[in-house]
């Protein structure tokens, strides 16, 4: 699992404007429980409360794109990430995209892992935003940081309807870098085929990628993978879906597992 690592240096304005701001917060909590041990204010719950307000009230004038970056601002959760992707969504800020896909090859890979969240996230609530940068995200199925990797996936994803010939394009690298990733890169390749199918230009060149995604995928993510595809069945298609669900039955050892499938199964066949 990837972790973020603790940086040393942080730039000089993110630091003027920070520590002060957490100085006071641990003034006010040592205060406020005084008499406890020094160790409560590592406590993640505890900062987390001086935090309630929001971390948009630590981004000051002056500070780019970068400075607001989660490693940036010395946070270890995802929180200042998913705001600034909100926050670029709401202003429609192509720029603030721009940067972020430039800071995909920063030497920092703090740097690199906070800029691929803030993309992918980005991608989830308006894909229109960073569907031109297919290319980039492509290059990154290449990496050999996981984080980017995975990362990389999950836009691909989110931006798949919005540019369906450019992914397209790019099926062979996507399935074979969902076969060798993680669950997740896996996740995200089946995805983008099950939206991809679901367009009839392209249905019928990547129903047999799906299918074959079926029969070799992991058992534990196969219920998934089963109930997601429903929408997508066509009558030219069900029986090769239902053989190929049928055929890994005996691979799912959790019952509760193999039932989702079993339904799955039974529902495509009453749609006959």
């Amino acid at each position: 699992m990837w972790r973020r690592s603790s940086r040393a240096g942080k730039p000089p304005l993110v630091q003027a404007l920070i520590w002060p701001v957490i100085s006071i917060r641990v003034r006010v909590a040592q205060s406020a429980f005084s008499g406890s041990s020094s160790d409560s204010l590592q406590d993640p719950l505890l900062l987390k409360a001086f935090y309630a307000d929001g971390v948009a009230n630590l981004w000051r004038p002056g500070m780019t794109i970068i400075d607001k970056l989660a490693s940036s601002l010395n946070r270890r959760d995802e929180v200042p990430n998913m705001e600034l992707a909100t926050q670029i969504v709401d202003k429609n800020d192509e720029e603030a995209v721009e940067e972020l896909v430039k800071n995909l090859a920063n030497k920092d890979r703090d740097i690199q892992s906070d800029c691929i969240k803030v993309l992918y996230e980005v991608g989830e609530r308006k894909p229109a935003l960073i569907a031109q940068y297919a290319g980039e995200f492509s290059s990154l199925l290449d990496s050999e940081n996981n984080r980017l990797v995975w990362g990389a996936m999950s836009a691909l994803d989110q931006i798949a309807l919005a540019n369906p010939k450019t992914i397209y394009g790019m099926l062979t690298k996507i399935v074979r870098s969902g076969e060798k990733g993680s669950v997740i890169t896996r996740d995200h390749a089946v995805g983008i085929l099950i939206k991809l199918a679901s367009l009839p230009q392209y249905r019928e060149k990547v129903i047999p990628l799906l299918i074959g995604q079926l029969k070799r995928s992991p058992a534990n993510q196969l219920p998934m993978y089963a109930e997601n595809l429903v929408p997508i069945v066509t009558e030219k298609n069900r029986a090769a879906f239902v053989k190929a669900l049928t055929s890994r039955l005996d691979d799912i050892e959790k019952a509760a597992k193999r039932k989702r499938v079993e339904r799955v199964i039974a529902k495509l066949n009453r749609s006959v």
